[in-house]
């Protein structure tokens, strides 16, 4: 499954010039990432559902790999693997006959894919759930950023954490969900969410923030809308400044803010800006 590299400059195989990665064949890269390939082949091979795209099936659906590079709708970071770049695209393909992801494990450099090392179709989200590892490369995401703020939270302030949770948010929304230009037609249902909430859930993350995210249910006639307000707590004198908030018609999404500890409404203090 892994993809040789056809780029040369004078006979050479450049992957990372500035890391001396340049090579005198094929055969040479291949060499060279052959226990990085086996690790990712055989990890995909334990993961992949059996009801998935069969290898004669992606086979005929590799044509996908160049748009997914060049065209991305995610890019995963994973630094786990010591000593190596590896980046982690995912694209969805939509067709009027089949929907499907395509996912691709390469090495960048200098911001561009020189080595994939694995790449396949699928059409299990669960799957795709797997690679979506390590931190998102997010900055097809700034139109969108600007598009969500909204006056009195901090995403508008420029704060790094808000504008990184709201990414990551963007990463996970579905393309029919209510589109990020017209979250400021929604603006009118954070009050409500932070008064009469539905639902509080504190989180404490791993970088020692503590965030708190409160959901109303505004579903009308089996319609589904929910308004997610997204804020940061201190804890010692427990209140909460607001980071960003949004709209989803989208349960999966907002099952994803349901994390933590489940608390009480009268349990949380509010403050009204960042």
């Amino acid at each position: 499954m892994a993809k040789k590299n056809d780029s040369s400059y004078a006979e050479k195989i450049i992957i990372d010039e500035k890391n001396k990665l340049v090579f005198k064949s094929e055969d040479e890269v291949l060499k060279y990432f052959d226990k990085h390939i086996q690790k990712f082949e055989s990890e995909f091979l334990n993961l992949r559902p059996k009801n998935d795209f069969s290898d004669e099936e992606a086979a005929r659906l590799e044509s996908f790999l160049e748009n997914t590079l060049e065209s991305p709708d995610e890019v995963w970071v994973d630094s786990s693997v010591k000593g190596l770049p590896l980046h982690i695209y995912i694209k969805k393909i939509e067709s009027p006959d089949e929907e499907f992801y395509y996912i691709a494990l390469t090495y960048v450099a200098d911001s561009i894919p020189t080595f994939v090392f694995l790449h396949f179709p699928t059409k299990s989200t669960a799957l795709v759930d797997k690679y979506r590892r390590g931190e998102p490369n997010l900055d097809r995401y700034a139109s969108e950023v600007e598009n969500g703020c909204i006056e009195g939270d901090a995403l508008s302030e420029g704060d790094d954490l808000a504008i990184g949770l709201f990414k990551a948010m963007m990463v996970l929304r579905q393309d029919d969900d209510i589109g990020s230009d017209e979250f400021r037609d929604y603006a009118d249902l954070r009050e409500g969410t932070i008064e009469e909430p539905d639902e509080i859930w504190r989180n404490n993350g791993l970088d020692g923030n503590t965030l708190v995210n409160f959901i109303k249910d505004f579903s009308v006639s089996g319609e589904n809308l929910y308004y997610v307000v997204v804020t940061l707590e201190d804890t010692s004198s427990n209140s909460h400044a607001l980071l960003f908030s949004f709209p989803s018609e989208d349960e999966s999404l907002v099952e994803r803010y349901r994390h933590g500890e489940n608390l009480h409404a009268e349990e949380v203090v509010q403050e009204s800006s960042h």
